[in-house]
């Protein structure tokens, strides 16, 4: 499997592209895989459901299965911290592409989503890139290059061509097969 990480700070776009990389994919007949990196408390299940009350009542994990899908919830007792190749070896492996939005610091190539945010910057805030510090991202995806706070030495993709960012995907694909 190939795996690229997409990240970025909150409101880039890495969501959008990764949903549209996803249905280009698709299209071309692969198989893909997401990782999301979530908040604290977030909830698949809904409140009620026979899963939620096997959950609420203890149970370690809940696996949901269907002939259409599969989830798997595990509850820690403990606040745990996953590197995100842990969560890969959960997934299946004879995917073709994983696809993995956050992770900001992980340890896998990335591509950096960037746009322009100016509600943080009129408060004092500066928004380091991380393109200039970390060898990991691979390539850098904007929809304004002109506002880049400096000019990256990786290529700089359009966010608004998400097509043009899958094909930056395959030719790279060979340095992004997953070695765990």
């Amino acid at each position: 499997m190939k795996v690229i990480g997409f990240a970025g700070y909150s409101g880039a776009g890495k969501t959008a592209l990764v949903e549209a990389l996803v249905m280009l994919m698709k299209q071309r007949g692969l198989r893909v895989s997401v990782i999301k990196h979530a908040h604290h408390d977030f909830d698949v299940d809904r409140e009620g459901k026979d899963s939620w009350r096997h959950r609420k009542a203890g149970a370690y994990e809940v696996l949901l299965a269907s002939d259409r899908r599969m989830a798997l919830m595990r509850e820690y007792e403990q606040p745990a911290q996953l590197s995100v190749h842990h969560m890969l070896a959960q997934l299946d492996p004879s995917v073709d592409w994983v696809l993995v939005e956050g992770f900001k610091h992980g340890e896998l190539p990335k591509i950096e989503v960037w746009r322009q945010q100016q509600d943080r910057l009129d408060k004092g805030k500066s928004l380091e890139p991380l393109f200039a510090h970390d060898p990991r991202v691979l390539a850098v995806a904007t929809d304004a290059a002109h506002d880049l706070p400096q000019v990256p030495v990786q290529p700089v993709l359009d966010l608004n061509q998400p097509q043009l960012v899958l094909q930056w995907l395959l030719a790279h694909s060979d340095s992004l097969q997953y070695k765990n």
